[in-house]
């Protein structure tokens, strides 16, 4: 009997179904957003302490380059104040990167349980731990670039103002994304953050702070260009300074010249590249949010 009935009938047909998961791709996504919102919203330990640290950099960067803004008659306070933007990019922008290794670590190993029982795609899954983090980054950005700017006292104006919020929003994101990319590509948060650390060093020495674009070499130039910092630098200072016309004294003491015309001549900033570098400092945010995807759905960790 046993052996009979394990055998299907003649005409029975194999059993099938028409897609691979229950769900559509836009439910399986919406129901990963909002289990990444519940696990966001009772992670404290994350997104409290980012927002509180947050306000503490905030304060700590406004009261050391207070009113670097408003100065801008000498070479050395236009230098002063692109030090203060490259600082709070570099220091906060690593900090996000860091800080979400292991969040995203843990959700990743809690997904291969329920992505093996055909609950939901890995790209459901990848694409919602990305966007779970706009809204959390937006507030980040509101509240640093809200403080600094005043206690820097930058040009009060809307457009300047939007331009600076918009240029932190990105790059605090892709700092996040790229976090998140690494950890996707590595079997645990040590040894992303092991990988990510050379990253940040060429980030640093390729800024265009350290060493002016004009004074890169040439065969090493390309990646002054692919390097995002690079970009975030240039979109924030050319956005505050690019318009201006103020003469501003050189290093010598003696000569004098326009500011717009010494960004251009002293670090290579046109202002009529802002727009391009608008497109750029979002593309990599793409970028790394499409790598996290794929490598999310192609790597597997799990040692069972």
């Amino acid at each position: 009997m046993v052996e009979r009935l394990s055998k299907p009938d003649l005409d029975s047909y194999e059993l099938s179904f028409p897609t691979k998961y229950s769900r559509s791709c836009l439910s399986q996504f919406l129901t990963c957003l909002w289990k990444q919102n519940l696990s966001y919203w009772r992670n404290p330990q994350y997104t409290a302490v980012r927002f509180l640290y947050t306000v503490i950099i905030s304060l700590m960067f406004g009261t050391m380059c207070w009113k670097f803004g408003s100065r801008r008659s000498t070479q050395q306070d236009i230098s002063n104040a692109m030090g203060s933007m490259y600082a709070a990019v570099l220091f906060i922008g690593i900090t996000n990167a860091t800080a979400v290794q292991p969040v995203v670590s843990i959700e990743r190993f809690v997904s291969y349980r329920e992505r093996a029982a055909r609950m939901y795609s890995a790209l459901a899954f990848a694409f919602s731990q990305v966007t779970i983090e706009f809204p959390y980054v937006f507030v980040q950005s509101v509240i640093y670039s809200g403080i600094f700017y005043f206690m820097a006292s930058f040009e009060w104006s809307i457009s300047k103002f939007a331009w600076y919020l918009f240029f932190m929003y990105f790059t605090l994101l892709y700092f996040t994304f790229f976090g998140m990319m690494t950890i996707a590509v590595t079997p645990n948060h040590n040894a992303a953050a092991i990988v990510a650390a050379p990253f940040y060093m060429m980030w640093n020495l390729f800024s265009g702070f350290m060493i002016p674009q004009m004074r890169i070499p040439v065969w090493w130039r390309w990646y002054y260009w692919a390097n995002p910092i690079a970009w975030s630098l240039y979109g924030l200072l050319t956005s505050q300074y690019g318009t201006i016309d103020d003469p501003v004294k050189l290093s010598d003491g003696v000569r004098s010249m326009p500011l717009c015309q010494l960004l251009n001549v002293q670090y290579g900033y046109r202002h009529d590249f802002l727009v391009i570098a608008a497109i750029v400092v979002p593309s990599f945010c793409v970028i790394f949010a499409l790598t996290f995807g794929f490598a999310i759905k192609s790597f597997n960790f799990q040692r069972r």
